[in-house]
């Protein structure tokens, strides 16, 4: 067993994948951070695992990280080097993005703004032993079930799944919305302005959700990031798209634990995991009879 990520496959698969790359909960021994604990935890998109955990019963597969995002994120490039962060100059090619300039790139500096992480610089060595032994397992292991998939199948539909704060959650053009623009949406389908995703997929899911009673916005404030653009390809049938819930549907944010709201929404999620299976099947037949 991987120490590194689990995947959950169906019986009888669809091309249809659900990843979860931030709600690992395994803190490596030489993590060796400073801040608080609670403050790395509420870094997490924690249950979000579970939450889509029924996906292989409708024919998805299911991958989820073990490591916290605040040890390396995956869903960031391998690039993204916080040059601030490091003990020595990088010996490799490095393009860091304003995600590193906030604290938040591929090794995260700082837990939230004005709070560092650690109370040292890194090595250049255990940055790359992160890269090596946890970034790519992830990635290789995400691409090995896309490739597959879509040697199957001829297409997939990889859903890439996180949860998001409320106080992030507030849209910054709020169009298609009603009433206070400050208020926090629900969710959030991020296909990075149509470049990862076909557009009927990210509308057809939109409107369900919709019908759930929920609000959504697609790509505010949230478009996706590296998982998303790098495993996608919506000319070749490659299909990927971020979904981000808020997580005041679900938990209780000041105290970190779930809600009474808990299960209603797991049974929504589910209910979003058997619309999403039916609609890759309805593509399935529609590609069969081209």
């Amino acid at each position: 067993m991987s120490e590194t990520f689990t995947i959950s496959k169906p019986d009888n698969p669809l091309p249809l994948i659900f990843d979860s790359p931030h709600s690992g909960t395994r803190y490596p021994e030489d993590f060796d951070y400073a801040c608080d604990f609670e403050a790395l935890e509420r870094a997490e998109d924690k249950h979000v695992d579970d939450l889509f955990a029924c996906a292989p019963g409708y024919g998805g597969a299911l991958l989820c990280a073990l490591f916290p995002r605040s040890y390396i994120d995956p869903n960031r490039a391998a690039c993204d080097i916080d040059h601030d962060l490091l003990e020595q100059d990088w010996p490799q090619d490095s393009n860091p993005t304003a995600r590193s300039d906030a604290g938040i790139g591929l090794i995260r500096r700082l837990v939230k703004p004005g709070v560092p992480v650690y109370e040292r610089h890194l090595s250049v060595q255990e940055v790359q032993n992160r890269i090596e032994h946890y970034y790519h397992p992830y990635h290789d292991a995400l691409q090995k079930l896309v490739d597959e998939a879509h040697y199957n199948f001829g297409q997939i539909w990889h859903i890439n799944c996180h949860s998001m704060p409320s106080s992030s959650a507030r849209p910054r053009q709020a169009i298609g919305l009603i009433g206070n623009r400050n208020k926090a949406v629900d969710f959030c389908l991020g296909d990075r302005d149509g470049t990862t995703c076909s557009k009927d997929f990210t509308h057809s899911l939109r409107d369900f959700i919709k019908g759930l009673g929920y609000s959504v916005t697609i790509n505010d404030p949230f478009k996706g990031v590296e998982l998303i653009a790098r495993h996608s390809q919506p000319s070749r049938g490659r299909h990927s798209l971020q979904l981000e819930i808020n997580k005041s549907l679900y938990m209780d944010e000041d105290r970190h634990e779930k809600s009474g709201d808990y299960e209603a929404l797991q049974g929504d999620i589910e209910k979003l995991i058997a619309f999403t299976a039916d609609f890759v099947e309805s593509r399935l037949v529609d590609l069969a009879a081209d």
